[in-house]
């Protein structure tokens, strides 16, 4: 015989149903203050997590700044390097300028002076190529010029005689050529010179001639030896200033060799 369950009777709650009845649970829990007890290790994990989390925040701007400080040190340490090696060369190069200047100085003042040594030098060869001297150093004249007497085939002395012994030095009185070196009849063995300013003097009576024609002589130059050759009382110098090589174009020696500086 079959049984048929009536309507209404012991049914299983629907769905719907059992949601509405956990709501109404959970409301009088959270009445009671059962589900606030239950849920406050939750919560209190929650707070815990949270202030762990702080923490860790805290230590990690802590640990970021410190570096950054580190960085910052280390950067302005560098800076610092590079500023000193920096400014040590600048002081390195200034002071190779300063002494490649001071050495171009030296140089130069060196130079200068080489140059004024040299200037110098020209200037006393000048001196000396122009400067005159006496024929016989420390002679004097015995007979003046244009003297008179049977002595001269003139008729007068046509040059000067300087006191000399025999073999006595006879030097160029001025710088010149030589034009004639040689025996000169009545003069003996005798030079002429072509001095430089164009005029020409003669030595006369020579025991030894010492140059030869063309040959240059130095003022102060020795050319011969003093003697008695040629018509001659005796040793001495014969002298002649001369506008030519030739006799006949004497001049006053005397006047010619104080007007060249020479005391006589």
């Amino acid at each position: 015989m079959a049984f048929i369950r009536a309507t209404g009777k012991h049914r299983a709650p629907s769905r719907l149903t059992r949601k509405s009845a956990k709501a109404a649970g959970i409301a009088a829990l959270a009445t009671t203050g059962v589900l606030g007890a239950t849920a406050s290790p939750a919560l209190a994990a929650d707070s815990e997590a949270a202030a762990a989390t702080g923490t860790g925040l805290t230590q990690t701007v802590a640990l970021d700044t410190t570096l950054a400080a580190q960085i910052d040190a280390q950067a302005e340490a560098q800076q610092h390097q590079a500023d000193v090696a920096a400014k040590a060369k600048a002081e390195a190069k200034a002071r190779a300028e300063a002494k490649a200047e001071a050495k171009r100085k030296a140089e130069a003042r060196a130079a200068e002076a080489r140059e004024e040594k040299a200037r110098a030098a020209r200037a006393a060869e000048r001196a000396r190529l122009n400067s005159f001297h006496l024929p016989v150093a420390g002679s004097h004249v015995t007979t003046g010029y244009q003297s008179g007497g049977a002595l001269w085939s003139s008729g007068s002395h046509s040059g000067v005689d300087f006191q000399a012994a025999s073999g006595s030095s006879v030097v160029a009185v001025g710088a010149g050529t030589v034009v004639e070196a040689g025996w000169g009849g009545a003069y003996g063995n005798n030079i002429v010179l072509r001095m430089n300013d164009g005029t020409y003097t003669q030595y006369g009576h020579l025991s030894s001639i010492g140059v030869s024609v063309g040959q240059s002589v130095g003022s102060g130059e020795q050319i011969g030896l003093s003697g008695s050759t040629g018509n001659s009382t005796g040793p001495h110098l014969h002298f002649e200033a001369r506008t030519t090589p030739e006799y006949g174009s004497d001049m006053d020696p005397v006047a010619y060799l104080r007007a060249h500086g020479v005391q006589v």
